[in-house]
């Protein structure tokens, strides 16, 4: 019988998030050597591969970095999520670790999309190849999702957790000139809870400002209002739903008696873009 203990169990487990069995059988295949049994979990996962490719990956985590913009012109924020099958492999530590060097593989290759980030090379491959052999050592369907980049005079951070056990789940960039960044971080707190959509009401598509209108109209006339006040109220109706959805409109989460425009505005500065990203949405 192989020569092993319950803590060379528990330790494979956590370096490859495999199941207990698979583990067992693993340790006892390679006669209790770690070493030898992490190759083959590693083996059996990369022809797994194929298998795995129609399964859902919706967990997974969030990460973020900022440092100074290669141009020199202020800051430069990028975003990445990647995503696994299940929460016992995204707080794993090699999923983890992975997440750190897709970032930072991000940050040094300035990729703009997951295409380019893929193809970015990282310890002699690329991370596509990283992210396979991962994929092969976990045993889980592994996914690069998206990755953004968002810059400014200055660029505030912010990380969430939805569970203490947990990665984080949101993540959050907002660009401001110097003066916003005194406010910055406040900002991308309340993002991460109120998740708008548009920085301002002009950045809103107007096809999408026409529709929004022409649902209050025939919500308004359902419902029998008079004809003489349907300005007045598709205008109320159209003013809820920029509160709801524009950042600079939304009540402010420390004190909803104002808004995140007239906080910004009270520091004396601007926000000029943000980003948010949650795991699986």
């Amino acid at each position: 019988m192989a020569n092993y203990t319950a803590a060379d169990i528990k330790a494979l487990r956590e370096k490859t998030g495999a199941g207990m069995l698979d583990v067992k059988k693993a340790l006892d295949a390679a006669d209790g050597d770690s070493d030898k049994a992490l190759e083959i979990i590693r083996v059996k996962g990369l022809k797994g591969v194929a298998k795995r490719e129609d399964r859902a990956a919706s967990d997974g985590l969030v990460a973020i970095e900022v440092a100074p913009s290669s141009d020199g012109s202020g800051e430069t924020g990028v975003l990445v999520e990647i995503n696994c099958e299940t929460d016992f492999v995204a707080k794993n530590a090699t999923f983890t670790t992975l997440a750190d060097r897709v970032l930072a593989a991000a940050v040094a290759s300035e990729a703009a999309d997951v295409e380019s980030l893929l193809a970015a090379p990282t310890d002699g491959g690329t991370v596509a190849d990283l992210v396979a052999e991962t994929a092969a050592t976990l045993g889980e369907k592994l996914v690069v999702r998206r990755v953004v980049r968002v810059s400014g005079e200055k660029v505030a951070s912010y990380l969430h957790r939805t569970a203490k056990d947990l990665p984080p789940q949101v993540g959050v960039l907002v660009a401001t000139d110097a003066a916003g960044a005194e406010v910055g971080r406040d900002v991308a707190m309340h993002i991460a809870a109120y998740s708008p959509t548009f920085l301002t009401r002009d950045d809103v598509p107007a096809e999408t400002v026409e529709n929004e209108r022409r649902i209050a109209e025939e919500t308004a006339r359902n419902e029998g209002k008079p004809d003489a006040a349907l300005p007045k109220i598709v205008e109320g109706r159209m003013n809820g739903f920029f509160k709801e959805n524009v950042l600079l409109d939304q009540a402010f989460a420390r004190d909803p008696k104002t808004t995140v425009g007239k906080v910004v505005e009270g520091a004396g500065g601007t926000v000029t873009g943000f980003a948010r990203f949650r795991v699986g949405a």
